[in-house]
């Protein structure tokens, strides 16, 4: 059994098939911490969670603490806010792999889900050798170090205004044996392009949706040429009769072109839902200074 039917099958055994249908797909395991976010509908309590968390403990081996991500991702660092702990051993560090590489991260002080695994991975696919990359909002280095792993890019600077992130970086990639690849910078994104990667990169990514559209102007700064990759991270609301997509690539074009840039080629995907009629989309796209 996979471990995702094993946990619908705890579910359901402990709430009933009704009330397990709005909690055990919103289950996320990170290392050998599970995160259980609170469900959207139905009244599922606390207790009831608590006795979830007792079944995995003893029937996933690899889980050892389990919590409750009762509040949203906010705040200037976009972590978890109100974390409850369950069952199992009270810490938020752990080791988590991905795609063959490894990462320190505490869900207390650092966003990590392993619903980006694919984006991960499909954008380091897309680096050609001897890029320079530049991540503006680099968390623990997940997309940074992937890259670097996976697709030979000459630099990939990695900027976090969070100090316990920056200092991730620079410990995950010594971790994955790629320091001399992943860059790291503690600050705002927008000042220390301004200030140190002006004219630095090749292709750019934004993996956070808040702040995306806005930091557009410092992304482009940091192109090193007259044309430039941007992977630009939104959240889209689904309207009916709506096309997501084509909403994300009209509102990057928007952003670009009022900086005197222009869309060479846009493509969009959804990545993943990220609350009731939203969604997160990605935008790649090509730009060229007009």
């Amino acid at each position: 059994m996979t471990r995702g039917r094993l946990v619908k099958r705890i579910a359901e055994e402990v709430l009933g098939e009704e009330k397990a249908r709005h909690v055990w797909s919103r289950l996320d395991i990170i290392g050998d911490l599970a995160v259980i976010k609170m469900p959207l509908h139905g009244e599922v309590s606390v207790d009831e969670l608590r006795r979830i968390a007792e079944r995995l403990l003893e029937e996933v081996p690899s889980v050892r603490s389990v919590w409750l991500a009762a509040g949203s991702v906010e705040g200037e660092y976009r972590v978890r806010s109100l974390l409850i702990h369950l069952a199992g051993e009270e810490r938020t560090v752990t080791l988590y792999k991905e795609h063959g590489c490894r990462f320190k991260v505490d869900i207390a002080r650092v966003f990590v889900t392993p619903r980006l695994n694919y984006e991960h991975l499909r954008v380091a696919s897309l680096v050609a050798p001897g890029e320079a990359v530049l991540n503006m909002f680099a968390g623990a280095g997940l997309f940074s170090i992937i890259i670097a792993c996976k697709s030979r890019p000459s630099v990939v600077h990695s900027i976090d205004v969070n100090r316990y992130a920056y200092e991730l970086i620079i410990e995950n990639a010594k971790l994955n044996n790629v320091d001399h690849v992943v860059k790291a910078y503690l600050g705002d994104a927008a000042r220390v392009v301004e200030e140190r990667l002006a004219a630095s990169s090749d292709r750019v990514l934004m993996p956070l949706p808040a702040l995306a559209l806005d930091y557009i102007p410092y992304a482009l700064l940091a192109l090193r040429s007259r044309r430039g990759v941007l992977h630009v991270y939104l959240h889209v609301r689904v309207e009916r009769g709506s096309d997501p997509l084509a909403g994300a690539i009209e509102a990057v074009r928007e952003r670009v072109e009022r900086e005197g840039w222009s869309l060479a080629r846009a493509d969009a995907r959804r990545v993943r839902s990220v609350g009731p009629r939203l969604v997160q989309v990605v935008v790649d796209a090509e730009v060229r200074r007009s």
